[in-house]
Parts: C-alpha cells; sequence; structure tokens
C-alpha cells in the first residue's frame, strides 16, 4: 500500500466515527427530552386526578382507594398477565351523576415498556374493567 492510500482510508475511517458519535449523541439527547415530556405530562395527569378523586371522595363514599386500587390490580393481572409492572397509577377520575356512570382511568406499563390506559367502571358498587 501506498502512504496516500493509507491515510485516505484513514480519514474516511475517522469521518464515519465522527458522524456515528454525533448521530448517537443526537438520538440519546431526543430520546431524553421525550421521555422527560411524558414524564411532566404524567405528573400533570396524577395532579389533576388526585384532585378530582379528592372531591369524588368527598361527595360520594363509593370511592375508596383500596377498594379501587385492589380492582386495578385485578383488572391489570387479567388484561396484562403477568406482564404489567409496578402499580397501575390513577390517572382520571370521571364522576358523574349516579354510581354506575363512574369511571377510573389507570396508567400502566408493561414488563416490555409498553405504556397502556385502563380504564374501570362502577357497576353495582363493584369496580371492574369498562
Amino acid at each position: 500500500m501506498t502512504p496516500i492510500a493509507v491515510s485516505t482510508l484513514g480519514i474516511v475511517l475517522l469521518v464515519l466515527l465522527v458522524v456515528i458519535v454525533f448521530l448517537s449523541a443526537g438520538g440519546y439527547i431526543a430520546a431524553t427530552r421525550r421521555t422527560k415530556l411524558r414524564e411532566v405530562a404524567l405528573r400533570r395527569q396524577l395532579e389533576e386526578a388526585e384532585q378530582a378523586f379528592a372531591q369524588a371522595r368527598a361527595l360520594d363514599k363509593g370511592w375508596d382507594r383500596d377498594v379501587l386500587a385492589d380492582a386495578a390490580r385485578d383488572a391489570a393481572a387479567a388484561r396484562f398477565g403477568g406482564e404489567a409492572v409496578g402499580p397501575p397509577l390513577l390517572v382520571q377520575v370521571l364522576d358523574r351523576p349516579g354510581t354506575d356512570a363512574d369511571q377510573a382511568i389507570f396508567h400502566v406499563t408493561t414488563a416490555d415498556g409498553t405504556e397502556h390506559r385502563m380504564t374501570l367502571g362502577r357497576t353495582g358498587g363493584e369496580w371492574g374493567p369498562s
């Protein structure tokens, strides 16, 4: 090989390495930014749900947190099997007139990292998937 061929190959490899590093850094930054935005939105939903839950609890004693959490865990286990990771998070409360129209919306993350929304409804005083 001539010295010119080796230096040309070296330059090409160096340029490829720099491009790969920049693309990797850009992908990491974009993924981090997207995750932070989703976290902010989820926290806002959780705060709104907490406020709505407190109001519903004050007006209607059927919104027992322990009963609702147990129903959500049971529904997540039935829907996703053993895939549900962590407890379902209450993100929205729909306290409509009467008790059979009430709904609670939960955020569930499965083992593969997929996020799902799960809605529970109340019928005859019992919570279950709707």
